[in-house]
């Protein structure tokens, strides 16, 4: 029997705000049917359109906000832009409302899964904006000129953008001139739909510390025409771009980067700091965006480790070794994995560059490795995890729970599989022996970082 929703699409209603979703929506309910809407804060009561209406739950968007929460902050004609882009979702709530949101998120999920753990209040920044140090930008022929910009949320439609907002405005500004000099010299933006024109995406990566630019033009074609004039201007208006990169991806595909880059300029790199470690970063290299609150982030990892110099570490999902050197410099040796080999190198050749000798890095799944150092009966004190957001695989958390150290320091991008994980390891025997601590490391967005710490009973 088909089950009739108590709404109908196009309809307009009212309703009360009850709570947030985790993906920062608020939910009203009508005859017990969810529907999710944006720009919308529990306490609210608010006139809303039905824009999807689905078997257990819709979908809507605010036409009037009849009451307004005390959490509501100030959108301008600028700020609706970039809710129209998806890039600052969490913008409509003050800053402390959306740490608040943030530990909220974390607390339900436990007491969902019955756990009786405490969640400390998210670390939060001092300035909650312009903190971004990379952009990656679409670039689309838009009535007739090439634009930058950002697509419309669940669409392919640029929307023109000069001001990012929660990026580094160094950055916004690069993007600009780049822009500006591309329509000066006549290159084509690449249009999706044929196939054709040559400049697909801007990439800018600005460094924190060292005050470094890298340039990335991204084209569908393996030549830039006019690309010595381009790289000149660049330069000149530009005097702080130390790198500019021609990265070539000519698939049809939603994938930015391809895999040719040639350097057109300067380094193939920029270096930057993190902790006192000088990092080498490539165009391809992944590299937290958030540089202040990186620092938050991993120094609190190593503070639940709990180093004292003399402990053996494993680095799961090393990447560039942005915490296997971190923990370095506070034990007797780390060991890293990867799966992507040229972020082994990067790792490798950045332990180089700070003159450590304690690292041991393996190109592998984390969890293939896990089993291969355990057979080699490496005996780790720690053990170091910041999964992708699909979490642990099982197999890597029975070749740790079968290492037996006697710490496990879980960094997390996902609380949901934070969660899951938690319980698949108590079920080994390690449990959560601190207050779980969010960490805001992309504010205005309802992402979350944290820090877990689980112990051997």
């Amino acid at each position: 029997m088909k089950i009739q929703a108590p709404v109908a699409k196009n309809e307009t209603y009212t309703g009360t705000v009850m709570d947030l979703t985790y993906e920062g929506n608020g939910v009203v309910k009508i005859d017990n049917y969810s529907l999710f809407i944006a720009n919308a804060l529990p306490g609210e009561e608010i006139k809303f359109v039905v824009t999807k209406v689905g078997k257990s739950f819709g979908f809507g968007r605010v036409l009037e906000h009849l009451t307004t929460s005390p959490d509501r902050a100030e959108i301008d004609a600028k700020d609706r832009k970039l809710a129209q882009a998806g890039i600052a979702p969490l913008q409509h709530m003050v800053y402390p409302a959306q740490l608040r949101f943030k530990q909220h998120q974390i607390e339900s999920l436990l007491a969902k899964n019955k756990l009786e753990l405490s969640v400390s209040e998210t670390i939060g920044m001092e300035t909650p904006y312009h903190y971004r140090n990379k952009a990656q930008i679409p670039v689309r022929n838009v009535h007739g000129e090439l634009e930058t910009g950002f697509y419309r949320q669940h669409s392919h439609d640029l929307v023109p953008l000069t001001d990012f907002y929660i990026q580094d405005p160094r950055i916004d500004k690069a993007i600009v001139i780049v822009r500006d000099i591309l329509r000066a010299e006549n290159v084509p933006a690449y249009d999706e739909k044929t196939h054709k024109g040559i400049i697909r995406n801007i990439m800018v990566r600005q460094s924190y510390y060292e005050k470094e630019m890298m340039i990335g033009l991204i084209t569908n074609s393996h030549t830039l025409p006019r690309a010595k004039a381009i790289v000149e201007q660049i330069s000149e208006q530009l005097p702080e771009v130390t790198s500019i990169i021609q990265n070539v991806n000519n698939r049809p595909t939603n994938v930015i980067l391809g895999p040719i880059t040639n350097v057109l300029y300067g380094e193939p790199v920029i270096h930057d700091s993190l902790l006192g470690n000088r990092f080498e970063i490539s165009a391809q290299s992944f590299y937290q965006v958030n540089p202040v609150q990186t620092e938050k982030l991993y120094q609190l990892a190593i503070d639940r480790a709990g180093l004292t110099g003399s402990e053996t570490v494993i680095d799961a999902y090393c990447g560039i070794g942005t915490i296997s050197l971190a923990m370095a410099r506070h034990a007797k040796d780390v060991y890293g994995v990867e799966v992507v080999s040229t972020a082994v190198e990067d790792a490798k050749k950045n332990a180089k560059l700070n003159g450590l000798t304690n690292l041991h890095f393996a190109t592998n799944k984390a969890e293939y490795q896990m089993a291969e150092w355990q057979k080699q009966g490496l005996k780790p004190d720690v053990i170091v995890v910041d999964p992708p957001r699909k979490g642990l695989d099982e197999t890597l958390i029975e070749s740790a729970a079968e290492m037996q150290p006697k710490k496990i320091v879980y960094v997390s991008c996902n609380p949901s599989t934070l969660v899951r994980d938690i319980q698949r390891f108590a079920e080994k025997g390690y449990h959560v022996t601190e207050p779980i601590q969010p960490v805001d490391q992309f504010p205005q967005t309802p992402h979350i970082e944290s820090v877990t710490l689980l112990e051997k009973d």
